[in-house]
């Protein structure tokens, strides 16, 4: 397996420029997750605000509205959570998207819902863990409950779950492995393309291992540095 790794090298990136093939993939990775990321995280507000409206009502005051509302967050949630990403693309591409080919499109909506599932509970408890002060004190001065939620309890709720995002960010990344499963051409994809045609699995496998570690790091990294910036900021 070791031997002439030089050779494997040269089939698997540099032999017919395949190595613009995994850049290519590794872009499309990127756009699938920075898609799914954004979209995730606006389902995963509105889930969160609903359920956190309808559990912070006054005893003796359920809204119907908000309560059916809430009970579709629940089903969403619990559908989600409970069942494989992996499926989900397959019923997403197969089934429900079956006649189209924006397999982008179709990847990114896939995974933003799947991860609007998860992202809904942090910020769910990142909103609980604000004081109840706080929205009392809006309230007081005028402002709706949604002003309120908007200007001063989520800001400092996204805050408080910031590694918690940066995690999922860095998970979604790693999840778009799994896109292969409906034939979209993203950075496993290509290895797998690679593979077949040279016969080699060593070098393209143990190549995406890398890239995917070398990205991880450096999101990692990053994540960090901006944790780290907004403590020193709490400080001043």
């Amino acid at each position: 397996m070791f031997e002439g790794l030089e050779k494997q090298f040269y089939q698997s990136f540099v032999e017919g420029d395949r190595w613009m093939g995994f850049l290519k993939g590794l872009g499309i990775s990127f756009e699938v997750t920075l898609g799914a990321l954004l979209l995730g995280t606006a389902l995963g507000i509105l889930v969160a605000v609903i359920r956190t409206s309808h559990d912070q009502q006054a005893p003796g005051k359920n809204n119907f509205f908000l309560a059916v509302l809430n009970g579709i967050c629940k089903v969403y949630s619990t559908v989600i959570r409970g069942t494989p990403m992996m499926v989900q693309l397959l019923i997403m591409g197969f089934v429900v998207f079956s006649a189209s080919r924006r397999l982008v499109l179709i990847a990114i909506l896939t995974m933003g819902i799947n991860s609007g599932a998860y992202v809904s509970e942090t910020i769910r408890s990142g909103i609980m863990s604000i004081d109840k002060g706080q929205m009392e004190a809006g309230r007081s001065l005028g402002m709706g409950y949604v002003p309120v939620m908007r200007h001063i309890i989520i800001p400092q709720a996204i805050k408080n779950i910031l590694p918690a995002l940066g995690n999922e960010l860095i998970t979604l990344f790693k999840d778009t492995s799994l896109v292969t499963v409906i034939g979209l051409a993203d950075l496993t994809k290509v290895a797998i393309q690679v593979q077949a045609k040279t016969y080699q699995a060593f070098m393209p496998f143990i190549g995406i291992a890398v890239v995917y570690l070398t990205v991880v790091l450096i999101l990692t990294w990053l994540l960090g540095k901006l944790e780290r910036r907004l403590r020193k900021s709490d400080r001043h």
